[in-house]
């Protein structure tokens, strides 16, 4: 099965998105509280509660982010 490339834009925000949120929690959480033996729980529930803000922010500031690229960058 393929997703119609109509929804790729999406598809990258929510990849990209999940991806960063659950990198960087799991970086944050380990550098404060350690690998405790609640450190997975508190892992998915901080990938929970900052997912639905990181993919909004990733999929609106995507095209703005690559006009800027595009300027700034030579050909």
């Amino acid at each position: 099965m393929r997703i119609p490339s109509r929804f790729a834009p999406l598809l990258f925000g929510g990849l990209l998105s999940a991806i960063m949120v659950a990198l960087v929690s799991a970086f944050v959480l380990a550098i404060n509280r350690g690998l405790d033996p609640g450190f997975t729980e508190q892992w998915m529930r901080s990938c929970a509660t900052t997912w639905p803000i990181a993919f909004p922010t990733v999929t609106l500031v995507t095209p703005w982010v690559r006009r800027v690229v595009a300027r700034v960058t030579a050909l």
